[in-house]
């Protein structure tokens, strides 16, 4: 099937779905939802009323990208597999291959910091906050990203996406093919260069350039190709496994049965229309009460002339009663209108997260936590849906692309496992950090420090309290037997100086003085001799001691 037939066929699933979601955009940010129209009906864009929609996009787009790829930190950590290498592992085995997946963590969020990654996420994401809907491809060097108007999906019964079909407007010269090869002697009716389109405003240059994916079942990849004037295009065949596909459709509600998602702005869209619609009214009405008009009796002497030419302070001739001034007795309509106003306003902010204000200079561990929690909160299972759709298929994706293009080494999937830290995941965690922090409280409270130090492991807590918080422990944490040997080591070089210190002392005694003592002299001159090794050198001391003469036998008298 041509993937431009199959494009419209799907299309027609896709009508209420883009219909939603570009009342939504109007009522939030305009441009970022259209028909699937082209032409100057992109240049028709009215700006709102109010502003309070586009804020609320804005701020939520914001805090999912903060809870999805927070900055200064990673989003995943990679695992050894017990399962495969045994529970029972050797610390310095498990140190070593704890220390090289931080550094291949860290190349991975290196590569994707400098990647333009972030930024195409971040309009997917405020498609999402809008219509509920949008597509990234991972190309081999960059992001590419579809709105909802660009592409359209086939789901099977379980939700899972089966086929893919995209449509671009690109440019002969960019798209550098030699198109007389593939086109027809009649140009085709659905194409922009034909005259027969009825397109007004396109260049006849461009060419509607299709991409169809589909899903093999059978042989577990996806395969995909460009179509251009119902021909395809040569070397544009490609295949990917399913597990590493570079097509990422992302929803941000789901409905059992439904193709496509459904917004957050969907959720609250009568909320915007009557916000939008009273703050019309409001700024209308507030236009016509500030207008200033005079109004002259016409039986009066007064002329209207002479008013509108007086300047001010001058003195003309005619009576106050004759001239009087229009006001708008409205004011009790107004507050109504005002208050009510002001009421979904606080419903749309309470709606979008805009009611916290952060007040950091810079974005903590701690603050990403909490904007997760407070999203989670407030959203449901979107972490969960999120996970599944974007942040799994992204992160292996993007170690096959670092893998293929050498840039990391190759990680074995069958003994490697990498877990997602975002999200859910690192909800889980700040709620460990606090569960161990309050029973550590508890007890210290209970029984007191002195007697919890003896029933708890200090070395245990601190490890778990870093895994709570998502820190290497590698030559962080010292182990029992390094604070044993660190003992031991102090031990012995008290013992060491305690024996300098008396050596010291006793080198200042009169035993040790030269003048006092001739054996000393002897002793440093080398001729001082033991002829009986088994008596104790102390005997030296005892004669020293008594005055007497020390002969060459070593006898004392």
């Amino acid at each position: 099937m041509l993937a431009r037939t199959r494009y419209q066929q799907l299309a027609t699933i896709r009508t209420p779905f883009l219909d939603i979601a570009v009342q939504a955009s109007l009522l939030t940010l305009p441009y970022l939802i259209k028909q699937d129209t082209y032409g100057p009906n992109w240049k028709n864009i009215k700006t709102p009323w109010q502003s309070v929609g586009a804020k609320g996009v804005v701020n939520l787009a914001s805090k999912l990208m903060l809870a999805l790829l927070p900055p200064q930190t990673t989003f995943f950590k990679l695992q050894v597999r017990d399962d495969k290498l045994g529970e029972e592992l050797e610390p310095i085995v498990r140190s070593e291959l704890d220390l090289s997946f931080s550094k291949i963590e860290k190349l991975v969020m290196q590569y994707i910091d400098a990647s333009s990654d972030r930024v195409v996420l971040h309009e997917a994401v405020k498609n999402l906050v809008v219509g509920g809907n949008a597509l990234l491809y991972m190309g081999p060097k960059n992001m590419k990203f579809f709105p909802l108007n660009r592409f359209v999906v086939n789901r099977d019964g379980d939700g899972n996406v089966i086929e893919i079909v995209t449509k671009e407007l690109i440019s002969k010269e960019v798209l550098g093919l030699d198109l007389p090869e593939l086109e027809t002697k009649e140009p085709r009716p659905n194409s922009p260069a034909s005259p027969k389109s009825g397109l007004p405003g396109l260049d006849e240059d461009d060419v509607e350039v299709y991409t169809y994916a589909k899903l093999d079942e059978k042989a577990g990849r996806w395969v995909w190709h460009q179509e251009v004037l119902d021909k395809i295009v040569p070397g544009s065949r490609s295949t990917a496994p399913k597990s590493v596909s570079p097509w990422l459709p992302l929803r941000f509600n789901t409905v059992d049965g439904e193709d496509y998602g459904r917004g957050r702005v969907e959720e609250f869209l009568g909320d915007l229309k009557s916000l939008e619609a009273l703050s019309k009214a409001l700024v209308e009405g507030s236009a016509a009460a500030a207008k200033v008009i005079f109004l002259v009796s016409p039986s009066s002497t007064t002329k209207p002339q002479t008013i509108a030419q007086a300047d001010n302070g001058a003195i003309v001739q005619g009576r106050p009663d004759d001239v009087a001034v229009v006001q708008v007795a409205k004011q009790a309509d107004f507050s109504t209108a005002m208050n009510m106003a002001e009421r979904i306003e606080r419903r749309l902010a309470d709606a979008f997260l805009i009611l916290q204000v952060r007040d950091s200079e810079r974005t903590s561990a701690e603050e990403v936590r909490l904007t997760q929690l407070e999203l989670e909160q407030q959203l449901g299972g979107l972490f969960g849906l999120l996970t599944v759709e974007f942040l799994v298929p992204y992160l292996n994706r993007t170690l096959l692309v670092l893998e293929r293009s050498k840039q990391l080494p190759k990680i074995p999937k069958d003994l490697v496992r990498p877990q997602i830290v975002a999200g859910v995941n690192a909800l889980g965690r700040g709620e460990d950090e606090k569960s161990l922090t309050q029973f550590i409280t508890t007890i210290t409270q209970t029984v007191g420090p002195e007697i919890a130090i003896q029933y708890l492991n200090p070395e245990e807590y601190l490890r778990r309290l870093a895994a709570a918080q998502g820190i290497d422990t590698l030559n962080l944490i010292k182990t029992k037997q390094q604070m044993d040997e660190e003992m031991q080591a102090q031990q012995q070089s008290a013992m060491t100086q305690d024996l300098t210190k008396q050596a010291g002392q006793l080198s200042k005694s009169p035993l040790m003085d030269p003048t006092k003592n001739p054996a000393v002299m002897n002793m440093m001159d080398g001729n001082s001799e033991n002829p009986n090794p088994t008596e104790p050198a102390n005997q030296i001391t005892a004669g020293a001691s008594t005055g007497g003469n020390i002969e060459a036998g070593g006898t004392v008298d």
